[in-house]
């Protein structure tokens, strides 16, 4: 009998997901990541998905289906790729998605480890995506969940060929009511649990100050300028802006203002109107294919600049040092740097890569 290890982070489409597999016939073992303590990030709700809730509701699934259950200390890990990098990233005035990093990293990397010391054959995760393998290829291709509402394949294209091949994303083939169907259906405890919405270690959303509680440093305020160089106002620290922010600028002006450019280098923010915010070409490092080995000859994709940003007709090819080069077919608001380009063809998740640069 095939060993599958199942990633339950409390809530509905892990626990769903560990069903499914005990259904396929599958030995299914549930496990939690322990990522950090709340109090280490200043957090005293309990409503996140690392939190001691939980894991009792991961637990709770897991009694009921009779499999056996264990927590994972990964805290370390989980610092250093996710919460160091999600400050670092604001500290240079990028705008980061550390999902993205926690998958690559903690999920199918260190959990992706652990599994094969435990020499089972499946990693398994309640994401909304598909794995599939195409013989014709013979390559593994990472495809959009059935429903395209929760289509998680966004914060999934850092997966390798070898991750794909051990891993199952079994709520990919459902929609979110069929999952909570089926959780109501067999008891689940979590079967009516909201989905978790904000970072998991900043369930507040209050980027800036967590930054300043983990690094116990204040934020240092510098200038708002114009397009022209100009001061118009003072800022609170680049921490507190992203590309594209209109509210809580504090510099009146005749039309609304936005954040168009932050420089970390002399810690100013450049505000302009919302025809600064357009640019047709990005650049992108840090990159993984999935579909191809290489894209240097130019491609017609559909690409993602933001998880919740419908795909856009673009171009894409790699230069000669590997990095993507993007061009839309029309000019995209708030391109942000520090977020991921993710390329598609239909269903298919192409690959993607950090973006490094905005060209105007």
């Amino acid at each position: 009998m095939k060993k599958a290890l199942i990633a339950m982070s409390g809530g509905v489409d892990s626990s769903v997901a560990a069903l499914l597999m005990q259904n396929k016939g599958y030995e299914c073992t549930g496990v939690t990541m322990k990522l950090f303590n709340n109090e280490d990030a200043g957090i005293k709700s309990e409503k996140t998905c690392c939190s001691l809730d939980d894991m009792e509701d991961a637990r709770s699934v897991a009694y009921r289906l009779n499999m056996p259950y264990y927590v994972f200390n990964f805290k370390a890990e989980f610092g250093e790729k996710v919460m160091d990098r999600f400050v670092s990233a604001y500290q240079h005035g990028c705008t980061p998605n550390p999902c993205i990093d926690c998958n690559r990293y903690l999920k199918f990397e260190r959990l992706f480890q652990r599994m094969q010391e435990l020499q089972m054959d499946i990693l398994v995760t309640g994401h909304y995506a598909r794995v599939v393998y195409d013989k014709e290829a013979k390559r593994w291709f990472l495809k959009k969940g059935i429903d395209h509402q929760k289509d998680q394949s966004y914060v999934l294209y850092s997966l390798t060929q070898t991750q794909l091949s051990h891993i199952q994303f079994p709520v990919g083939e459902l929609s979110k009511s069929e999952v909570r169907t089926l959780a109501e259906k067999h008891g689940f405890t979590n079967a009516a649990k909201p989905d978790s919405q904000d970072i998991c270690f900043v369930p507040d959303g209050n980027y800036a100050a967590f930054i300043e509680r983990y690094t116990q440093m204040e934020s240092k305020p510098g200038l708002f300028l114009n397009s022209k160089g100009e001061t118009i106002g003072t800022h609170k620290g680049i921490s507190h802006y992203t590309i594209g922010q209109r509210r809580g600028l504090g510099v009146s002006a005749p039309k609304p203002l936005y954040v168009c450019r932050i420089y970390p280098e002399d810690n100013t923010i450049t505000l302009g109107y919302q025809d600064m915010l357009f640019a047709q070409e990005l650049e992108a490092d840090d990159v993984n294919l999935i579909t191809c080995d290489n894209l240097y000859e130019p491609t017609y994709v559909q690409a993602k600049i933001r998880y919740r940003q419908p795909e856009q007709p673009a171009t894409v090819w790699q230069t000669t040092d590997g990095k993507l080069h993007v061009k839309f077919d029309v000019p995209q608001r708030a391109i942000t740097c520090g977020q991921a380009v993710v390329l598609y063809d239909g269903e298919r998740v192409v690959g993607g890569g950090t973006i490094t640069k905005v060209l105007d």
